[in-house]
């Protein structure tokens, strides 16, 4: 793999790997959206370019952010899950979503924020556990399935 990082800091040096403009969207897409393959992510509101998406897509699995495998039922389809280590990302992703509850929405009115934002702003810890067990069942359904997409 490429060293991609500019420096030795540790923020810029997990910017340089989920700090452009579609990793986290991609992220989050797939932990709360249930977005799983590359038709999937092309059909979002996001319109993010196949490009852009097939080179972020690769990158998120270089750094084991995410996998890909195929299912069991459709070995033409990839699928793309979050890894260990991307689940580590849901603190971040929550963090970067409760600031933009508090400093952006002025900017963005009509910003979509869930009833249980509140609620999971009070109960952090609890939260993102709920999170990512969510997250784990929905992935074992996913892989134990006949999904033929």
């Amino acid at each position: 793999m490429k060293n991609i990082f500019r420096c030795k800091c540790p923020i810029t040096s997990a910017l340089d790997i989920i700090g452009d403009k579609w990793s986290l969207v991609i992220i989050k897409q797939m932990l709360f959206e249930g977005k799983n393959t590359f038709k999937d992510f092309t059909e979002s509101t996001e319109a993010i370019a196949t490009n852009i998406l097939s080179t972020r897509l690769k990158m998120l699995e270089q750094f084991e952010i995410i996998n890909k495998q195929k299912l069991p039922t459709n070995k033409k389809a990839n699928i793309y899950t979050l890894s260990p280590k991307g689940l580590t990302l849901i603190p971040v992703i929550m963090e970067l979503t409760f600031w933009s509850k508090q400093e952006v929405i002025a900017f963005n009115p009509g910003m979509n924020l869930d009833e249980k934002l509140d609620w999971a702003e009070a109960n952090k810890e609890e939260a993102f556990e709920q999170i990512k067990e969510n997250y784990i069942k929905y992935k074992q359904s996913l892989l134990n399935t006949n999904n033929d997409e």
